[in-house]
């Protein structure tokens, strides 16, 4: 009996030993790619001079002259520059993240068309000279003409949204009520020009060039749990009634969309606004909702059956459904959603991130050539274009360097376990 016992007791020694020594692995990898992330995402930001107003490039390694990336070539999406100024905070670079907020101040304050204090979906990255933060765009040689992307130079609800966190996130950090104001501003913005019925919620935004720009009138349950995000925390701060009606109103839209015969979230609405889409599957619209909402129903947690046998690619995750790549972004996001699910995040999980480390700290955005959504860039494509590449990615990078930090952009705080609710 006494060498059964004593079998027993070595045999769960072991295992301890073992699970010791692969949690304090992942522990090692995890830190080591904190490190990385949050390193190359404070090079990019000292690579622009001086600490006025800057925006950093979204694909900051592209070719000049490639005609094939032409149109991202030193282009900053507000979305990754939103992202990074988030995730610079969480590195504990505050400096460098205002500086981001102070170029998106000036960009919704100077528009060179409109007056009612919106921001463009992209501009050009750089230092803000004379502060202009210009539009993106290049001179096309074939035929002599300026060209713009009729995207970039749009407005999406969700990038303003995230345009919002970033600066709640610099308020948090500094006080300065300009900050604060800026915030509520956009999210005004998007109440003004994006409110949608039947259902009630959220729609998509403008597309197209400044003289034939079209109202977007799909519902979107990512820019919904966005603008849930922001409007709560905004409404916190401010106690205006306007913004907790604001986040009910979105709040109530993402509830609508959780499928609970399926445990998934559907991804919103098809383009007439009513017609929700069931097909489609984004990653994103899945397991944000686990970091923006606490508490939330119980029985959104079992979310994570569809992400792994819907989403899952080897070791990390795809955009779409049936993923035909990883997602490097997406698969941070679940690595910070796990996190709040009080799931362990697995080393392999990790080390995938860390191997799309492009020698800079850079992250690419895949490591495939090129993945899919399924989803198309604006009305005038004439098929599901909206593609990622093998190339470094800032809101990939920052995505990255959220999860390893711990740290949730939608509550501007450390990563907490989300609470449920019967």
């Amino acid at each position: 009996m006494f060498m059964l016992w004593h079998l027993l007791a070595s045999i769960g020694l072991t295992f301890m030993v073992v699970a010791a020594t692969d949690a304090h692995a992942t522990d090692v990898t995890r830190q080591r790619l904190a490190d990385s992330s949050c390193s190359a995402l404070r090079s990019a930001a000292a690579a622009i001079p001086g600490n006025g107003p800057m925006l950093l490039p979204s694909y900051p390694t592209l070719k000049q002259g490639d005609d094939a990336t032409k149109a991202l070539e030193n282009v900053a999406f507000v979305y990754d520059n939103a992202l990074a100024g988030i995730a610079l905070t969480a590195c504990g670079d505050s400096a460098q993240a205002r500086r981001i907020a102070d170029a998106l101040l000036l960009a919704a304050a100077h528009d060179p068309s409109f007056k009612d204090g919106r921001l463009r979906n992209a501009y050009r990255s750089g230092g803000v000279d004379n502060g202009k933060v210009e539009l993106p765009g290049y001179w096309q040689t074939r035929g002599n003409y300026w060209s713009q992307d009729p995207y970039q130079v749009g407005t999406a609800t969700g990038n303003v949204a995230w345009a919002a966190l970033l600066l709640l996130t610099i308020y948090d950090n500094t006080h300065d009520r300009r900050y604060l104001d800026a915030a509520v501003a956009q999210l005004h913005w998007i109440q003004a020009h994006t409110t949608g019925s039947a259902p009630p919620a959220y729609e998509g935004g403008l597309f197209g060039y400044d003289n034939a720009q079209r109202q977007q009138h799909w519902k979107a349950t990512e820019h919904n749990i966005d603008v849930y995000a922001a409007a709560t925390w905004a409404s916190r701060d401010t106690q205006d009634a306007t913004l907790a009606q604001q986040a009910k109103l979105a709040s109530s839209f993402v509830y609508a969309m959780w499928d609970n015969t399926q445990h998934r979230f559907l991804v919103g609405t098809l383009d007439d606004g009513k017609t929700l889409s069931r097909d489609k599957s984004g990653l994103d619209a899945q397991v944000w909702p686990l970091l923006a909402f606490n508490p939330h129903p119980a029985e959104w947690n079992q979310v994570w059956t569809w992400v792994d046998t819907q989403h899952r690619s080897g070791d990390g995750y795809g955009y779409r459904r049936q993923p035909d790549g990883v997602w490097t972004e997406g698969t941070a996001q679940v690595a910070a959603a796990m996190q709040a699910s009080g799931t362990p995040v697995p080393d392999a999980l990790w080390q995938l991130l860390a191997a799309q480390n492009s020698g800079d700290g850079m992250l690419y955005a895949t490591p495939q050539a090129r993945i899919s959504t399924d989803f198309a860039i604006g009305p005038t494509s004439t098929y599901a274009d909206f593609f990622y590449y093998h190339y470094p990615h800032l809101g990939a990078t920052a995505w990255t360097a959220l999860a390893a930090k711990g740290w949730n952009p939608f509550t501007g705080g450390p990563i907490t376990r989300t609470e449920n609710t019967p």
